[in-house]
């Protein structure tokens, strides 16, 4: 096996990861979706460890319920726990289209897109500034109480 060879197997094989990682990324909301019985996802305990510790969000929490909001139709809901989320699933629907037609045609597409410094940092800004302004909303809407309440400090 040549060097060229490794490195085409490489590239092969992390955009499989990739389609799997995008694939779970839309299945695990979906699977939670049809066991939402009584709506129960709106009352459970976040699994977010840095929510669990302090009380308060990371950037991602509500992401999954956003995602199980927008497959029950409900995208005042979906946009509400996490603004994100309908971008998460466009994302990963993209991921797979793009990824699976570079696996078939042997070329790659985006590369200038998906690697651009200036899109990431302006992503970064963007996620940045939506989570300060969803903490500063956390704090003016909730007690101190009811911050210790979210975490394991309870």
């Amino acid at each position: 096996m040549t060097s060229i060879d490794f490195i085409i197997n490489t590239k092969s094989k992390r955009k499989i990861y990739g389609i799997i990682g995008a694939l779970i990324t839309l299945m695990i909301p979906y699977f939670l979706m049809l066991f939402n019985v009584n709506n129960h996802l709106e009352t459970d305990q976040s699994l977010c460890s840095l929510k669990m510790l302090t009380g308060f969000p990371c950037p991602g929490c509500g992401i999954t319920k956003s995602l199980v909001y927008f497959y029950e139709g409900d995208l005042q809901k979906s946009l509400y726990y996490h603004l994100f989320g309908p971008l998460v699933i466009a994302f990963c629907i993209v991921t797979i289209v793009v990824l699976t037609t570079e696996l078939i045609t042997k070329k790659e597409y985006f590369n200038k897109w998906l690697f651009n410094k200036k899109l990431a940092y302006g992503l970064a800004i963007f996620l940045a500034t939506y989570h300060f302004i969803r903490i500063i909303y956390f704090i003016k809407n909730n007690s101190i109480d009811d911050i210790l309440h979210q975490s394991i400090w309870r």
